[in-house]
């Protein structure tokens, strides 16, 4: 029962403290709609925009995600109307690149440089988008954001515009309540258990396959589990009683720029109307290759250089 409550009380906290973030920007996303301002921007972004398969108006989302957190890139969308295809690449541009400042601030404390934070989040979004967009040819129907549907007609007069604001701010922070009160309840159980420590024990072997030492494997699970910002002080911990060298700081950091909280960051989507098996997939894919790929270079670069200073 302990477990439960204590669940639900972080649940219900995190709601509260996400909500905050949700509600109001949600509500001035909608009404910005129906101003000269929103539209004036969009004619600005929108040449860029349509490189990524996107509509100069869905800059929103992508700018709200990255300045705060995936909550807020999602109000973004849920105050829009858009495709399913513009959806699934938002969302996978979001879950490669979003919450920049915090978890770049993170990624500084374990050891990793700026550049790489930078050139691997933001490359990966531009990157994935290009190609969902050149490869997929569906997804052209409207998205249908979860179970509950505010209405889509046109507002009349600013009454009628807040009032359309409102029902899809709150509408927002339910869909979000359903998804984090559970998931902060399975999160207190993994950490009541001690599961956390036993999963880390257990994907040691694992760790080879990407390159990097088996004490990384804690800072691996915590970022897997919790995420880069909820598991920063576990990560910043684990380095430094565990010994973990910047290279394999630096190697888990590029893994987990592609797949961190990998429950709660696909989960959070689903009220977005995605196929969320191919965003999940689509980021354990681009993980394994690319931190892979990262780890064979910098073997042969550190390779070639010793034979280097052998020689010389």
């Amino acid at each position: 029962m302990g477990t439960l409550k204590n669940g639900m009380f972080a649940g219900l906290k995190t709601t509260w403290t996400l909500s905050k973030v949700i509600f109001p920007i949600t509500l001035i996303v909608v009404i910005l709609q129906y101003t000269p301002v929103l539209p004036w921007i969009i004619d600005i972004i929108t040449p860029f925009m349509g490189l990524l398969g996107l509509r100069g108006e869905a800059a929103i989302p992508l700018v709200l995600g990255n300045a705060l957190n995936l909550y807020a890139g999602i109000a973004g969308i849920l105050s829009l109307e858009l495709t399913v295809k513009e959806v699934f690449i938002l969302a996978t541009m979001l879950s490669f690149s979003h919450n920049i400042f915090i978890e770049t601030g993170v990624a500084l404390r374990v050891g990793v440089k700026l550049w790489v934070v930078l050139v691997v989040r933001f490359g990966l979004a531009i990157m994935s988008a290009i190609i969902i967009n050149l490869l997929w040819k569906g997804g052209g129907e409207v998205a249908k954001y979860g179970a509950l549907q505010v209405s889509q007609k046109v507002p009349d007069g600013w009454g009628e515009i807040v009032l359309l604001g409102l029902q899809k701010a709150t509408f927002g922070v339910v869909q979000l309540a359903l998804i984090v009160i559970p998931l902060m309840i399975i999160i207190q159980f993994l950490k009541d258990r001690n599961y956390l420590q036993k999963f880390s024990e257990k994907l040691a072997p694992f760790t080879k396959v990407i390159g990097v030492q088996s004490n990384a494997s804690l800072t691996l699970v915590a970022g897997l589990v919790i995420g880069l910002a909820y598991g920063a002080g576990v990560m910043i911990q684990a380095v430094q009683e565990d010994g973990v060298s910047k290279k394999d700081a630096t190697l888990v950091f590029i893994f987990l720029v592609a797949c961190h909280a990998v429950v709660e960051d696909t989960l959070i989507f689903i009220p977005l109307g995605i196929p969320i098996w191919p965003l999940l997939l689509i980021r354990l894919i681009t993980a394994f290759v690319l931190t892979i790929v990262v780890a064979f270079v910098w073997r042969k670069a550190g390779q070639s250089k010793h034979k280097e200073v052998v020689v010389s």
